[in-house]
């Protein structure tokens, strides 16, 4: 084992969207467990968005500390135990990311027993997109549902689960052609709207001619302004994104405003709410379990991006911000 690992730093805080000279690659003496700790090898950590919040600084209402310069990312993580309380070789799943070497604690390390067929399907963003589509928006047969940025992490699982749980139509925006049918061909979406293609409303009104009934969304802002326009009476909207204003180079990833016609949410009856996994504990296992078996049934797809070797982690969030990934954006070590 070499005496030092690499691990990636935030150099500043950015003006604006983060780019790679944000971030520096620095070499480390590989860490020492402590009592409590084990030692993993990482050989996968997810890219997620939420990031640009904690590098932004604006956490409040958000469960993860700020990252401050000199700090390094972290994240999701699967990692092959070294050294410690757990067994020798036994895969975990844990929160020390953007590193090659890890000393979570024991308590803070889940080992993984198989119930996914792939480990790397551990790091999938489908918990929110199932939680919400079965607790908040609770889909039914025969419904017709859109779900915002849905080349993302959670859009790419969303409208596979909606669909799984009885959907008639899904249907999806993203902000590339190529996406686009990616999205239809690959992964079953009905039909897709691109941004700045045309005017949201416009587009809905031809992909979702009867109306929509469900809405999972996780832009904010325009998109979800033309959605309540497209609802049907009694549509339910799920919150599990705000990636509208996450991602804004105007903003520090803290906020989101979205003008809604309240009005319309009024005659339309329609329910809108914000999802936390917090709040359905009993998801995550509920979750796995299904997605396990529609893995291994062939019936769902988990699509990554894979951002391949330490070297290139710096500028994995900016490219992720730049919509560069189809999917969950995933380095592998």
């Amino acid at each position: 084992m070499n005496a030092t690992h690499r691990l990636v730093r935030l150099v500043r805080r950015p003006a604006g969207l983060p780019t790679p000279d944000d971030f520096t690659l620095a070499q480390a003496p590989i860490p020492r467990p402590e009592a409590g700790q084990v030692l993993v090898r990482n050989t996968h950590f997810l890219v997620f968005p939420g990031l640009r919040t904690l590098i932004g600084g604006e956490t409040r209402d958000v469960p993860l500390p700020p990252l401050h310069p000199g700090d390094t990312l972290f994240g999701p993580a699967i990692g092959e135990v070294i050294d410690g309380p757990l067994e020798k070789g036994q895969p975990v799943l844990h929160l020390q990311g953007w590193r090659d070497y890890a000393t979570p604690a024991a308590a803070e390390c889940r080992p993984l027993d198989g119930t996914l067929p792939d480990p790397v399907a551990h790091l999938a963003q489908g918990s929110a997109a199932y939680g919400a589509l079965t607790r908040l928006a609770e889909v039914q047969e025969g419904d017709t549902v859109f779900v915002t940025g849905a080349a993302g992490a959670v859009g790419t699982l969303a409208g596979q689960i909606a669909r799984l749980l009885g959907a008639a139509r899904v249907v999806g925006s993203t902000g590339s052609p190529d996406k686009a049918r990616r999205l239809e061909r690959e992964l079953g979406y009905d039909a897709t709207v691109l941004r700045e293609a045309a005017p949201i409303d416009m587009q809905l009104a031809e992909a979702a001619p009867d109306g929509i009934d469900v809405v999972l969304d996780t832009v904010g802002g325009e998109q979800l302004t033309a959605a309540v326009h497209a609802a049907n009476r009694g549509a339910r909207f799920a919150l599990v994104g705000a990636l509208d204003g996450q991602l804004s180079p105007d903003r520090a990833g803290g906020s989101a405003p979205t003008v809604l016609d309240t009005y319309r949410l009024l005659t339309k009856g329609i329910t809108i709410a914000g999802y936390s996994g917090v709040d359905h504990p009993d998801v995550g296992a509920e979750w796995e379990a299904r997605f396990g078996d529609w893995l291994r049934a062939g019936e769902i797809r988990f699509p990554y991006t894979s951002v391949r070797g330490m070297e290139r982690a710096p500028g994995a969030l900016p490219q992720l911000i730049a919509g560069r990934s189809f999917g969950a954006a995933i380095v592998e070590l």
